[in-house]
């Protein structure tokens, strides 16, 4: 036995595997296929392994097991950074770059469509097994199911769904009414807003994609009939308070709206492939994926590294900089930023003012996008024209031009020079773990080359 492999074998298999892919993620091979081919040829990797070839399988069914544990490798190497002086009080920089998901954008089906293949997909089976049993049928559909309606409404019970269900009595309890009226987005803020509680619940409640087809088929649709039930939720909500609510100068509301009309059927598309990725507008183009967003400081060094499948980022600066806290105080670094800088799509006063107040970081936001000539209608006074004021000294324009020198950079070297355009895993845990790992070994290797430069 050779020496690798003595000292290989003395640690637990699990540090042999994590090193191993850490190591290919650092050299920009993320299939588990190319990794077993290198374990074969290159020679790192059979050092790494011990000239042990594992086989892709394992190396899949790993990250799928540990995805949790990988996710946390984020802060310790964060740590390893913070004991060689490399996360540091300083200017932070807080973006998002688009990247593609492992889905295409023409597998995105609407509520009907998807029906048709659910009753497909069920025509199919019962011909496989009237051909293995015996029992032979036509290949009619059945009367119930010929029309359109018919369709609908055998997805609907196939579901599980009742939708005639009266409201829970405390539906609205969850609605925080006067950060929501604070907004005056009308309607559109009860929406959002239940929109954004669903999404949380999907997080907590999130598991990998199924690999079945026809269990894809029936998760698409049940999502969107959820999607119509948050909907249909805000607005009951949001009728609720004008029938009983009152104006900001304490006024009665007048006539009641007109009560929502939910359509028929849902409306809007899902992806069977991977039912969290959304269509999102890229540089140049649209892509099918998800919105990764990275907190950087002045060193490259990445702070924080999340997903999301919101296209914009108006409402990411809070919880970027509650997750670059988080990270920080795992990783035991006791040093705080002094300023977060981000471009105007963060602008949101609400989260400014949460950033300011309560993480006690002064920030530094453009209220207007570079190809805006004047402010937009209602934009003025008070933090709109105090920030403007700000950027519009040398002081404020040379911290805010540290943004472009930090944080673009790296989303042009992760994409560019490591090749990362597109997510291999499927499902919003396994791409986040994806993300992390890709942001943890773009820190090993600004660590390693800072070594290397000290000695």
């Amino acid at each position: 036995m050779t020496t690798p492999q003595r000292q290989v074998l003395r640690r637990p298999l699990e540090f042999t595997v994590v090193a191993l892919v850490l190591y290919s993620f650092a050299t920009g091979e993320r299939s588990s296929r190319a990794i077993e081919r290198h374990c074969r040829q290159d020679v790192a990797y059979r050092v790494i392994t011990g000239n042990v070839v594992p086989d892709h399988a394992t190396v899949a069914r790993f990250l799928g097991r540990h995805e949790q544990a990988l996710c946390d490798l984020f802060a310790g190497v964060l740590g390893l950074c913070a004991r060689a002086g490399m996360v540091g009080s300083g200017v932070v920089a807080v973006d998002g770059t688009k990247i593609s998901g492992n889905a295409h954008r023409d597998r995105s089906l609407d509520y009907d469509q998807l029906a048709r293949e659910i009753i497909a997909e069920t025509i199919a089976t019962d011909e496989a097994e009237d051909e293995e049993f015996g029992d032979a049928r036509g290949d009619e559909l059945p009367e119930p199911l010929r029309t359109p309606e018919g369709r609908r409404e055998w997805l609907r019970r196939e579901l599980g769904r009742d939708r005639d269900q009266p409201p829970p009595a405390d539906e609205g309890e969850a609605f925080d009414v006067q950060r929501i009226v604070d907004r005056d987005q009308g309607r559109e803020g009860w929406t959002r807003e239940g929109r954004r509680q669903l999404e949380t619940e999907r997080w907590q409640t999130a598991t990998t994609i199924p690999r079945s087809r026809a269990q894809r088929l029936r998760d698409g649709a049940s999502r969107l009939e959820d999607d119509q039930a948050a909907k249909s939720r805000g607005m009951r909500v949001y009728e609720a308070y004008r029938a009983r609510g009152r104006m900001k100068d304490g006024r009665r509301f007048g006539r009641p709206p007109n009560p929502w009309q939910a359509p028929t059927i849902p409306t809007g598309t899902v992806n069977v492939t991977d039912p969290d990725t959304q269509l999102m507008k890229g540089m140049r183009n649209y892509v099918q994926g998800y919105n990764a967003q990275a907190v950087v400081n002045d060193r490259q060094i990445v702070l924080a590294a999340e997903i999301t499948n919101d296209p914009g980022d108006f409402s990411h600066l809070r919880p970027m900089i509650q997750s670059m806290t988080q990270e920080l105080k795992s990783a035991g670094v006791a040093d705080r930023p002094e300023l977060v800088v981000a471009d105007a799509g963060y602008w949101n006063v609400e989260h400014i003012n949460h950033v300011i107040g309560d993480e006690h970081l002064q920030v530094l936001i453009p209220p207007d996008s570079g190809k805006r000539k004047g402010p937009r209608q209602g934009w003025t006074g008070g933090l709109f024209d105090w920030m403007r004021h700000a950027l519009a000294t040398d002081h404020g324009r040379a911290l805010y031009r540290q943004r472009r020198e930090t944080i673009e950079p790296i989303f042009g070297h992760t994409k560019h020079n490591r090749g990362f355009t597109r997510f291999h895993r499927r499902g919003r845990l396994a791409v986040r773990t994806e993300w992390r790992l890709m942001m943890s070994t773009h820190n090993l290797t600004k660590l390693h080359r800072f070594q290397l430069a000290a000695t």
